[in-house]
């Protein structure tokens, strides 16, 4: 009798034959995982993020909302964006909606929460950019500093994480 195999069997079976994919299985345990995959699953949860983020902050900033409203829905929406990628690719590989909610909120809850920490720390920190305009090149010019220091902070912390078996490191089994 055939039984299917565990996600993280599968993950091995799957990933095992290419090394050089960009989603190659984790190191062994104590190893860690290469700097490479985590900055490619950094920068798949930083898509997400940044959809969420440019929009809050579009938003908020273009209807006027004070800064915690702006940052408060910057946040929710980077969240959305940022599961809404991962449970789309975990949904392709046939995985019931259920099942993927989960795997996205394993896999990017605790990126997603260091991204938002960092770029909304900085968005608040920069003299004036939560109250420059659409128009003002302070507003977009912070946004992206914002961005690309979340995803240069957060990389390690995917990269131990995957090292783990956790965090990004859960979807791989859904390739």
């Amino acid at each position: 009798m055939t039984h299917p195999a565990s996600p993280h069997e599968h993950q091995h079976e799957h990933h095992g034959h290419h090394q050089g994919h960009p989603h190659a299985p984790a190191a062994p345990a104590g190893a860690g995982a290469s700097w490479r995959t985590a900055a490619q699953a950094t920068l798949h949860c930083l898509t997400g993020c940044a959809i969420g983020e440019v929009l809050g902050m579009v938003v908020g900033t273009a209807a006027g909302l004070h800064n915690a409203a702006t940052v408060t829905v910057s946040i929710a929406l980077a969240f959305v964006f940022g599961y809404a990628l991962t449970v789309r690719g975990v949904l392709r590989a046939g995985v019931p909606l259920r099942q993927a909610l989960k795997v996205a909120l394993a896999a990017d809850t605790v990126s997603i929460a260091v991204m938002e920490l960092i770029d909304n720390t900085v968005m608040v920190g920069v003299p004036g950019a939560m109250d420059a305009g659409l128009a003002d090149a302070l507003f977009w010019v912070s946004l992206v500093l914002s961005l690309a220091l979340a995803f240069v902070l957060t990389t390690p912390v995917n990269r131990w994480m995957i090292g783990r078996g956790r965090g990004h490191a859960v979807v791989h089994a859904y390739h």
